[in-house]
């Protein structure tokens, strides 16, 4: 059963940070393309950052660069996700997905955790 565990949201206040964990199991881990996507209330889910296999290539939405980074440990089966400078337009639910390919649509991404909360204070 192929299983995807987000974790590590929760309230911060703007200018925070928070690192976002999540734990697969079920599936080839080390061998797939990564990503985090959000959903912030009433809007549509928005891609955040995706990480090939070999951790090496990174793609960021414009929303996002520079202040979070994504990462892997493959030993791990884990995916991270590190948000610095959180500002109260970051609260959304952030999910964690597996791809199909390397890529930020969705439709590449056939699995996907239950989502974590992440709420940003002002």
């Amino acid at each position: 059963e192929v299983q995807l565990q987000a974790s590590g949201g929760g309230l911060v206040q703007a200018g925070g940070s928070l690192r976002l964990s999540c734990a697969a199991s079920g599936i080839d881990f080390g061998r797939k393309t990564m990503a985090w996507f959000r959903q912030a209330p009433g809007k549509e889910r928005e891609f955040l950052a995706a990480i090939r296999w070999n951790r090496d290539v990174t793609l960021y939405s414009d929303s996002v660069k520079g202040r979070f980074t994504i990462s892997r440990e493959n030993w791990k089966n884990t995916l991270y996700l590190q948000m610095n400078n959180l500002n109260p337009e970051d609260t959304a639910v952030y999910y964690c997905a597996r791809g199909s390919q390397y890529s930020s649509q969705q439709y590449d991404y056939n699995f996907w955790g239950q989502g974590t909360l992440v709420t940003v204070s002002s």
